[in-house]
């Protein structure tokens, strides 16, 4: 317990540092920027506003609530990144679900990384750290990459060397932007995968890669229906699933799953009964979720 104290003390003597107004700290070289620079400070939270340049734009909650509780019974284990505007303003970098979840406890402080950036600088760390985490859906995870290419100027296969991903990966998730934007509504809100998006890329016209989403949605089709779809109509021939139409009530069920876990479930089976349920999930926070509503139907 001594060492936590001794460490907060330590925050906010550096956060002192930053307040004061006749050494305005606003460069790495400037005096006791080295001591600021790469340190855990304590930040007060009012001071700091949410970064413009955020990929994310959809935040769970829920799931902020529970990482509340955690961080209420364990305190925030991983420090947020900030960049220093001026005097007592700050942005955030990343870490805004932390950020979130401070606020809602009514933190006064958070213990944050300062950092020392331009605009350029700010957009770039967030985008590439933000591009690192599992649970960015793919047209995110598109979206962001072309921000990079658009306003960092960076070639694919600059990209790809600061993301840590094949080119081939790279150009795969940009392609999904071709897209219509309500297949790529229908990503986001997890009702397709990647693979379903990257076999209707191949269909050029936006009437059609819609007339293969609705079926998709209605029929609960894998990735494989999917592209053999795709295939009939790009030979002119009738878009209708080759397989034999299952019994209404495993639609039925699947959507009523869909409605419960909110996101997209596929429910398979036969004449005489059997199937399986397949629960897609992005990340072990989704995968917990779905568990805890499982178990509470106990």
């Amino acid at each position: 317990m001594a060492k936590k104290n001794k460490k907060q003390a330590l925050g906010r003597g550096l956060s002192a540092l930053l307040d004061d107004p006749e050494r305005e700290i606003s460069s790495v070289s400037d005096v006791n920027a080295d001591k600021v620079v790469g340190n855990i400070i304590d930040l007060e939270i009012d001071k700091i506003e949410v970064n413009p340049y955020q990929p994310r734009t959809h935040f769970n909650e829920e799931a902020i609530e529970e990482l509340a509780e955690s961080i209420k019974a364990l305190g925030i284990i991983q420090p947020v990144t900030v960049r220093k505007l001026g005097r007592n303003q700050y942005q955030l970098v990343s870490g805004e679900r932390r950020y979130r979840a401070a606020k809602s406890l009514d933190f006064d402080t958070i213990p944050a990384f300062v950092r020392i950036a331009n605009d350029q600088e700010t957009l770039e760390m967030a985008l590439v750290e933000n591009i690192q985490r599992r649970d960015l859906d793919p047209i995110e995870i598109a979206l962001s990459y072309q921000r990079l290419i658009d306003e960092i100027q960076l070639t694919q296969n600059q990209l790809s060397e600061r993301v840590g991903k094949k080119r081939s990966t790279v150009a795969n998730y940009m392609r999904l932007l071709k897209l219509d934007p309500i297949v790529q509504t229908g990503m986001r809100d997890g009702f397709l995968s990647m693979g379903h998006g990257r076999a209707l890329i191949n269909l050029e016209e936006n009437e059609k890669q819609l007339e293969i989403y609705e079926k998709i949605i209605a029929g609960s089709l894998s990735v494989r229906e999917t592209e053999s779809l795709v295939q009939k109509v790009k030979k002119g021939q009738s878009p209708s699933p080759s397989k034999t139409s299952q019994p209404i009530f495993f639609n039925n069920a699947a959507e009523e799953l869909r409605s419960y876990f909110n996101i997209t479930v596929t429910v398979k089976g036969n004449e005489k009964g059997k199937g399986n349920i397949q629960i897609p999930f992005n990340s072990q926070e989704d995968l917990n979720e779905i568990i805890k509503k499982i178990k509470s139907e106990d």
